[in-house]
This record gives C-alpha cells, structure tokens and sequence, in this order.
C-alpha cells in the first residue's frame, strides 16, 4: 500500500508523536509499504525509509513564552504573518487556544491533495492525533482515513481542571485542549488506533467513537540490550521521566512520597526545573530541594543509561494511555513502582512485573518503593524475566504488523 503519514510534530525529541512515526513507519517500510510522510516542526531526523514533506508552521504557541520583542512575527519575513492561517494561530494563541492541530490538519490535507494532483494514489491516510478538520477533506476525497489517539485530550483537560484554583487557570484549561473539534472528527474516520483498552473505552465515553471502529494495536518500545544481572545500585536514586507541567503525570504525588522516604532516598527527574509552579512551592514547602535533581531533556542513549542506572523507576500517573517509561524501564531490568491508573495495569499485567499502588496516594507509593528497595534484588529478577513478554507484546515490529492488519480491514471495507 502506499501511506500518507500526517503529524504535526515530526522530531523524536519532540515527544511521542515523533517516536512513534519514526519507528512505525520504519516497520511499516520493512514490511513492502511505501511511505510519504507530511509533518509539521520540530522536523525530524533523515528517514531514508520514508518520502519526508516538511509542513510550514510558525510556532507561534511556543515562541509566546519567548520575552523578547517581536516574538510573534515570522522570521526572516514578518509580512507573512498577514497570511491567514498564519494569522489565525498568531491570534488564537493569544487567547490560549492550541491552533496546531486545526492549521495543521489543513496545511496537511493541502499538500496531500497537491500531490494527488501530480498524479500520486494513496492507498491510505494515517494520521498521528491532529483528529482535525482537514482529515474530513481528505475522506470526502474518497482516501480511507485512520488517526492515531494513545489517549484522547478530554483525559487530560479533566486532570487540568483538578488541579485549577483559580478562574484564569480554570478558563485556561476550558480554551487550551480543542476537546469538541477532535470529537466531531474522529467519530467520522474510518479507525481509530489506541495503545490500551483504557484508552479504548476513554474515546467511546468521551468521543463516542464506535467500538467497531476502534483498533487495538498497543505502542511499541525501543528494546535495547538486557545485559547481565546488576548488583543492586550504590545510591536509591529514584527516577521519574514525564514532563512536570503535565497534571496527568501525577508528580505532586510522588513528591509527597518522597517526604516519607529516608533522606538518603533521592529522586532524578528527566525534564527542567518548574519555576514560579505550585511543583516548586511544594518542593520548597517539604524541603525537598536537596534530594531531588532535575536534568532536562535527554538523548535516547542518556535516557536508557538513566534506566539502568537508578534503583527504581516511579510512575505515578493519574492516567496514562499507555505508560512508556514503565516498560522501557522492565526492558532493562529496572524495577518499577507505578499506579494503578489508566493504561498502566494492563501494560503491567502484559509485561508479568511491576508493582501497583492506588493513584493519589503518596503513603501507599512510599511503602511501595521502600519493599522494593529492600528487596531490590528480587525486584531486578522479575524485571528481567519480563523482557520476553515484553518482546512478544511491544516490539515495533509487533505493533507495525497488527496495524498492518488495521490497513487491510479499512481497506476491504472502503
């Protein structure tokens, strides 16, 4: 089949969305597939696999936390601000909507509709979590369109809106996530694919997909060596990978927990230090700014040497669609505390390791994390015999053929 890939944020270290196009359609081109690949910035790396067609956006929710004068305007030619999709994320911005999605969606289906003209068929449009208007163009065309969704945004404007307090950060939640926009679209494409049954049953509450249209096709892990058996760590370094703004992770939680655990008891965070924060408050309130480290972004090999390295992985998220960190840790063969939240229990019970707390309780995580510290050596074992689960459940060539699968279904069916 020959695929259109749609994603509004192209580069690995971008997030999830970069991760996943790069190594399903990787996959996906192993398995006879051709691939064209439409995505917006950060733009990723070289994909030799794929045809790579970079999609113009300005950035402009990014650029507004930049201080300096003229942020807003376009480089290196401000006057195309005056253009109107230009316009329009400029100016919505200001009032705290994501545009990315919409203008994106729409620069997309424009070039895909422009390479259609040149005379190129696409079997098939997969969209990575855009789920906005310019699909329907796409669709009305007659191409089969399927979209990608690990959870939809509703889970994570219900966790913003529990940790607001006051009307600003209560309008600013109701404005940020386009909720209604991804409902009215995903219910009209011909699939949608999910990473968990959790996730699965979020977008038929909130999205009221159909159950016939939605796919179950779990996420791949990037599997690296196991290595050997490992002495148990010189240091109880706790590890938390997640972003610390986003209310879904549940880092306050942890925090709390923390404050329970001995002095000698630390935690690393993989993301940067969330100044002028209620997280910060609550760091300095329980005095906690010794023991915990933040250093920021990391590349793929530091983020594996940083799951080796700590004595325990911590996830403990209000929901997760999936829970990555979770399984990447197991697949090396660190032990793992996490929720009982959303996607986690099923990903836990796949992978056979892994202990579970109930979410929002940093008594029950602290116990937790302290079992496994004394019987640290047990918990790397069990870790380590995961990794054959692991491999036969979330391998990206696992996920690659059953999506495959979902390819062939819409297809007989369009």
């Amino acid at each position: 089949m020959r695929i259109a890939f749609l994603a509004y944020r192209g580069a690995m270290t971008s997030g999830g969305q970069g991760i996943y196009l790069c190594n399903l359609t990787r996959e996906l081109a192993r398995r006879g597939h051709v691939i064209d690949c439409f995505v917006g910035p950060p733009y990723p790396d070289p994909m030799p696999w794929a045809r790579v067609t970079p999609i113009e956006n300005q950035q402009f929710w990014g650029r507004s936390f930049e201080k300096y004068s003229g942020w807003f305007l376009p480089r290196p030619d401000p006057f195309r601000i005056l253009a109107p999709l230009n316009f329009y994320e400029f100016a919505t911005t200001r009032f705290g909507f994501l545009p990315e999605p919409f203008a994106f969606s729409v620069r997309g289906a424009r070039a895909v509709i422009n390479r259609l003209r040149t005379g190129v068929r696409y079997d098939l449009v997969h969209d990575v979590q855009s789920i906005s208007y310019g699909l329907l163009w796409l669709r009305a065309l007659g191409l089969p369109v399927v979209t990608t969704v690990h959870h939809p945004l509703s889970v994570d404007r219900r966790a913003s809106l529990e940790r607001d307090r006051t009307f600003m950060e209560l309008k600013g939640s109701l404005t940020f996530y386009p909720v209604r926009t991804q409902r009215r679209v995903a219910r009209r494409l011909d699939g949608v694919l999910t990473s968990s049954q959790a996730s699965a049953e979020e977008l038929m509450r909130d999205y009221r997909v159909p159950s016939e249209r939605i796919h179950l096709v779990w996420n791949g892990v990037e599997l690296p060596p196991l290595g050997g058996p490992r002495a148990r760590p010189a240091r109880e370094e706790l590890l938390f990978v997640g972003r610390c703004g986003d209310p879904n992770k549940g880092l306050e939680v942890l925090l709390d927990a923390l404050a329970r655990l001995p002095e000698r008891v630390r935690l690393r965070i993989l993301d940067i230090y969330p100044y002028e924060t209620t997280l910060a408050r609550q760091i300095r309130d329980l005095r906690l700014g010794d023991r915990i480290a933040f250093d920021g972004k990391v590349s793929r090999s530091e983020l594996e040497e940083a799951y080796r390295r700590a004595a325990v992985l911590v996830v403990p998220s209000l929901f997760e669609g999936f829970g990555l960190p979770a399984i990447e840790g197991l697949a090396v063969g660190t032990p793992v505390v996490a929720a009982r939240a959303g996607a986690l229990t099923e990903v836990l019970r796949v992978a056979g390791a892994g202990r579970l707390v109930p979410r929002r309780d940093p008594l029950a995580l602290a116990q937790a994390i302290a079992e496994v510290l004394t019987n640290w050596q047990a918990e790397h074992e069990a870790a380590r015999k995961a990794r054959g689960n692991i491999e036969a459940a979330f391998s990206w060539e696992q996920v690659a053929a059953r999506t495959d699968a979902v390819y062939q279904t819409v297809a007989r069916s369009s």
